[in-house]
């Protein structure tokens, strides 16, 4: 049989102390060689200070736990008794029945270069007077010029070309890329 991911349902902020403990308790048990991998998946993203940028550990699944085993009866149960597991995704409460495991996409698009550095930050540092292309939202498109920054919010006022006329409008970082 070949091992398959799960997403195991935690409780919330119990992420990081439920992989430590089935990765301990699979070892205990036995079971490291059908439960291989117990991931929480992160992304590092730039995020401001004190009026620097510094590097984030975000979660982006919170809440779950990736695990790649064997799915018998002893997995199943070993996983569903883990402490912090509230079940699996997929899987109707209350019944016998069995999660779907995830589809491979799926996985990659959570865990694709989890523990690869990658050198730049997801968000990138932006300052007055930069040129950007809007990328989301429904100025997508449009290019314009960065006239006010809120590092709090993580929001820009960019001034773009909207009916011939300069107009101002609010986006968020994420929504915009510097152009080169």
């Amino acid at each position: 049989m070949a091992k398959q991911w799960y997403a195991v349902h935690t409780y919330a902020g119990q992420e990081d102390k439920v992989q430590q403990n089935i990765e301990k308790r699979s070892i205990a048990v036995g079971l490291q060689s059908r439960i291989s991998r117990v991931i929480v998946p992160v992304e590092e993203v730039a995020s401001m200070r004190a009026g620097k940028a510094v590097k984030v550990k975000k979660k982006i699944f919170p809440g779950y736990v990736l695990v790649e085993m064997d799915m018998d009866d002893e997995t199943w149960t070993f996983i569903r008794q883990t402490v912090g597991v509230t079940g699996f995704l997929g899987q109707v409460t209350g019944t016998a029945s069995r999660p779907m495991p995830l589809r491979p996409e799926e996985v990659e698009a959570l865990i694709g270069g989890q523990g690869q550095e990658t050198g730049l930050p997801k968000t990138q540092i932006y300052h007055t007077g930069d040129h950007v292309n809007v990328i989301a939202g429904p100025f997508s498109g449009a290019e314009g010029r960065i006239t006010e920054i809120n590092t709090k919010t993580e929001k820009l006022k960019v001034q773009i070309q909207l009916f011939g006329r300069e107009t101002s409008i609010d986006l968020d970082f994420a929504h915009v890329e510097r152009v080169s």
